[in-house]
């Protein structure tokens, strides 16, 4: 084998133990009572910021990713379907893409019916704790992050942790 297929060889092989080792962890845990969410100020793929601290009075699922990571583009649909399914409930969904080149994100979100933001220095990881991808953090409506899920979740994992925070009605802001 050629020196760049053995190096290829072994990034794959990195990058599959790592989400195994990720998928292992708590599927989902909730964080202390009172826990605030990080700060998460980011721009989208058109250059607007768009700062987590404005959507207080919604639920949010802040959604971290990386174009080539398979588990990542799996989950995709599940949580695209789900974001229209809770339009219009007080729900939001944010797409932070990691380690990622605009392009490749630019072309990925073309299914994402979310925003979708760029941390294109990986400034965003440390505050939230993330270690491995996808990773997805609730956030109440008043800012407290609740649930915490390490790897891939489907639509009917994110809805239950959703459900119960939302509230029975939405009001128009």
């Amino acid at each position: 084998m050629t020196n760049w297929l053995k190096l290829a060889v072994l990034v794959v092989a990195a990058v599959v133990v790592t989400q195994l080792l990720v998928r292992g962890s708590h599927r989902s845990t909730v964080a202390p009572a009172g826990s605030p969410a990080p700060a998460l100020v980011l721009p989208d793929l058109e250059g607007r910021s768009l700062d987590l601290g404005s959507l207080k009075g919604k639920v949010v699922a802040v959604n971290f990713w990386a174009t080539w990571c398979p588990p990542c583009r799996r989950e995709l649909p599940d949580l695209a379907a789900f974001y229209q399914a809770q339009r219009g409930r007080c729900f939001e969904m944010l797409g932070v893409a990691e380690e990622s080149g605009r392009g490749d994100v630019a072309a990925a979100a073309r299914q994402i019916p979310y925003p979708v933001l760029l941390d294109e220095t990986a400034r965003a990881l440390e505050p939230w704790g993330v270690q491995g991808y996808p990773a997805t953090f609730v956030v109440d409506a008043e800012g407290h992050v609740r649930h915490v899920f390490r790897g891939e979740i489907d639509g009917a994992e994110l809805a239950d942790a959703v459900a119960p925070l939302l509230p029975k009605t939405c009001p128009r802001g």
